[in-house]
């Protein structure tokens, strides 16, 4: 973070000095919201959870080396006491982003949120100094930590923003008012929460509502093979970009391919020139995100050689996203376990097909969660494309919805071994001991809750004769 003094900081949040001997003392460090993260000059953050208390401490931090404690009541060491911790959070973060000179990019959509942030902040990181959300920490708490990481180095901020409701994204903007927004999709995610489609498309729509005008450098970046995103052109005063494969994309892909590892290729074309991509991520559908990166990329000045070159570059920043690892034995596990809908479930099966080329194959999947109303057919429907793109066998992992997967699988034709509903992770796991032979391909997906990571590290675990050799 930019130093600030402890006075200026209560000045901005709204709080009280307790404890402080020299309101003048300077957050030099970061600010922090786990103990364990504090160190000389940093900021801590007292959050009372379900749990934990960070108030208890508060001690503990300040022997670190923290400068302060932001918190909710007095805690016997230097403090800036508010009413809302939370709020006061946000008005740092809103503080801070004002005085820095970065340009902030926001993005937001129902799938591909990670891999896409991930994608703009290298592209734009090899151009110049680039902060962005690790991870998927996209909220109100995760958001404002991220933006108070930016120095006055800082050229670019990027910042995946998540909603789970009408009025999440237009509060997570004005803490950090972006210059460009970038809208993916509007898909099946958390459906269920918002009530339809047409709600998730007036939710994520608040991103390029928030923008300032063309006139002022906003951008609207918005996917033209979406109806619900391309229609937002209409929300915002921003000048607008498209990508995607539509005639009105102004960011687009030609000869797309997938090499024999399935690894896309394709041609970019953007306004100021074309250039060839090849990239190190697995999966077709990582070709619209990187479209959108480069969208983000040419408004910011980089040309089409530029940003083919740091695509190609690019590779997987997060965690259990189409993380690809071969055994010694020549297993190939496919970890995609961090989460899952109906569009991204589609988009890892065919990446498992690509990659599995004159291979078995192995769909380990579980239960898509947050539908609704639509979770039985969109379950069923994942079922039936396994087979319609005859991956080799599916193992169906958990309750109702899984019971469901596998049965549009026998419906669609799957036959006596070719799909199988188990119990849990570790039936999983055991059945996949027993069968697998070598060079087989693994996917292994589901929603976070269903916590089917454990499988591909028990894989990995059980192949680890020598050194795992990760791709």
């Amino acid at each position: 973070m930019i130093a600030l003094s402890l006075a200026e900081i209560a000045e901005v949040v709204g709080g009280q000095t307790y404890d402080i001997p020299d309101p003048s003392v300077l957050v030099t460090g970061e600010v922090v919201r786990d103990s364990r993260e504090a160190g000389p000059g940093s900021l801590f953050v007292a959050f009372v959870g379900e749990r934990v208390d960070g108030h208890d401490f508060a001690a503990q931090v300040v022997e670190a080396g923290a400068a302060a404690v932001l918190a909710s009541r007095p805690v016997g060491v230097p403090a800036i006491v508010v009413e809302d911790v939370q709020a006061a959070l946000g008005a740092l973060a809103r503080h801070v982003v004002a005085r820095l000179g970065a340009t902030l990019v926001a993005l937001t959509g129902s799938a591909g949120k990670t891999s896409t942030k991930d994608l703009v902040a290298q592209v734009l990181g090899s151009k110049a100094p680039t902060v962005f959300t690790p991870g998927s920490l996209n909220n109100e708490i995760g958001l404002p930590l991220t933006a108070l990481t930016a120095t006055g180095e800082t050229r670019f901020l990027v910042l995946e923003m998540g909603a789970r409701g009408i009025g999440h994204i237009r509060y997570l903007t004005g803490l950090t008012p972006p210059r460009i927004g970038l809208v993916l999709n509007v898909g099946s995610a958390h459906i269920g929460e918002f009530g339809g489609r047409e709600q998730i498309a007036e939710a994520k729509g608040e991103l390029v509502e928030s923008l300032p005008p063309a006139e002022e450098g906003g951008v609207a970046i918005l996917n033209a093979d979406d109806p619900y995103v391309r229609a937002m052109a209409s929300r915002t005063k921003a000048k607008v970009i498209f990508f995607g494969e539509s005639g009105e994309a102004d960011v687009s892909a030609e000869n797309v391919r997938l090499t024999d590892s399935g690894q896309p290729s394709f041609r970019l074309h953007t306004p100021s020139g074309a250039s060839d991509v090849t990239m190190r991520l697995y999966g077709e559908h990582h070709v619209s995100n990187a479209l959108a990166a480069a969208a983000v990329a040419h408004e910011l000045g980089m040309s089409a050689d530029e940003i083919a070159r740091a695509l190609s570059e690019a590779g997987s920043l997060s965690r259990w996203r189409m993380e690809v690892t071969e055994r010694p034995d020549g297993v190939t596990v496919v970890n995609d376990a961090y989460n899952a809908n109906p569009e991204s479930m589609k988009a890892a099966l065919r990446a498992l097909v690509a990659m599995g080329k004159g291979r078995r194959t192995w769909a380990v999947l579980g239960k898509m969660a947050e539908l609704g109303d639509e979770a039985l057919a969109e379950h069923d429907a994942v079922g039936r494309l396994a087979v319609r793109l005859n991956v080799s066998k599916l193992v169906a992992v958990g309750g109702r919805e899984a019971a469901w997967l596998q049965l549009g699988a026998y419906n669609e034709g799957s036959w006596g071994e070719e799909s199988v509903h188990v119990s849990d992770a570790q039936a999983a796991v055991d059945l996949l001991r027993s069968e697998l032979r070598p060079g087989d391909v693994v996917l292994v997906k589901a929603s976070r809750s269903v916590g089917l990571e454990s499988v591909a590290q028990a894989l990995l675990e059980t192949g680890a004769e020598g050194e795992v050799a990760a791709r």
